[in-house]
Formats: C-alpha cells, structure tokens, sequence
C-alpha cells in the first residue's frame, strides 16, 4: 500500500522490451535506502517488485497486463517518474490509501494557472469518472491529489508549488497520457452492493419447492 506521497523523481536508465512485457531500470537513490529484493516501488503509481538493484538503481518486471492498462508502455529512456516506497507501520498516512493497481489512463487536457497553484483537466473514460467523486481523493500518476471538479467527461485538480516540485505533473504536456487510481472504497460498495443484488433469494417449503425437488 502506498500513500499518493512522492518521495523522489526518477529517470527510465533502460527499457528492454519482450512480445508482450518489459524489464525497466530505473536511476534512483532515496527509494534505494534500505531496499530489499521483493520490495514494492510505485512507478507513476504502478506497484512494481525490485527484481534486482545497486546503490543507484533498480530494476522490475513488468507483466503484459500492466503494460496494457499503463502509461509504462510509452517508458523510454530518459523520462522521469514519480517514485514512491510502500507504506510502512507507523508512517503518517499524509496523502490517501493508494494500492497501485491503476483503473487505467487519462488524457491531460489543459493546463490553467491560478495564482500560485496550476488547474490541471483530465479526460477519461465514464468507467473512470463514475467512480470520481468532486472533493474525493485519486492518484495521478502516483500523486495523491483532491478533486475540484468532475463531470461526464472530464475531472480537474489543483496542484500546489511543493507537488509541482516533487512531481512530474506540471513537466507533462497537453496529451500526455496519465495512470489513474480512484479512491478503492467506491469500487468495494459497487462490488458488494452488486453481489447483494444477484444473491439467490431463498424460497420457502412449499408444495412448488416438494414438486420442483421431487418430493410430491
């Protein structure tokens, strides 16, 4: 589990592409601290595994599913990445629960500077925005950010100096394709309030259930 707080930017040292899945390494050096084979690393709000590591990077495996649902399919030497150790007991829960199993990728639409802050547009698909509630949280590339605005097409966020600078959202262009993650609970009340709906219900004894199981 991850918290939306970026820890450090990274840069894409290599990308070495398979039919349908990649390995990427990536320069780091803060996330490296006390690492350990198997640990959880966000990359642009993807959970990815350390597969190997040395004292300046570290690479993962990405499988054919996360590809198909990620921005980590267009990774190219050289980009930059927001990077983001798993959560550990005991840390302060600054931004929101992010699992890192992205719901998939937005569209940056426009930029808007507001005084000190930037209006950052994202269009994405209604599958999305049903779960994109106006004041809820969601993680954009791994960054953990409230929602100012949403409608059936579009959402819209504002991001401050500190993220600006933590980030790579403001270093994006109009275009850009982005990892999106909504807030899980709205997905977990849908789930179980559908399972409710299709529950069998259960009938009673009666001369139709003896006849319908043999009995008369």
């Amino acid at each position: 589990m991850f918290t939306g707080i970026i820890e450090e930017i990274g840069r894409v040292e290599s990308v070495v592409k398979s039919a349908k899945s990649s390995r990427i390494t990536i320069k780091a050096k803060k996330v490296l601290e006390k690492v350990k084979l198997g640990d959880s690393i966000s990359t642009n709000g993807v959970c990815l595994t350390v597969t190997s590591f040395d004292r300046d990077k570290f690479s993962v495996d990405v499988m054919a599913e996360t590809i198909r649902r990620s921005n980590l399919r267009n990774f190219s030497p050289g980009d930059e990445v927001n990077l983001e150790r798993a959560l550990s007991l005991g840390d302060r829960l600054g931004g929101h629960i992010v699992s890192g199993h992205i719901d998939g990728v937005g569209t940056i639409e426009d930029f808007e500077k507001e005084d000190n802050a930037v209006w950052i547009t994202i269009s994405a698909s209604i599958e999305i925005l049903k779960y994109i509630v106006q004041k809820g949280s969601i993680a954009i590339d791994g960054v953990s950010l409230t929602v100012a605005y949403v409608d059936n097409e579009v959402f819209k966020v504002s991001v401050i100096p500190h993220t600006k600078d933590m980030t790579t959202l403001l270093g994006k262009k109009v275009g850009a394709g982005v990892n999106l993650e909504c807030d899980m609970i709205g997905k977990y009340i849908e789930k179980f309030l559908g399972a409710k709906e299709q529950a069998p219900v259960k009938k009673g004894i009666d001369f139709n259930f003896l006849s319908d199981n043999g009995f008369a």
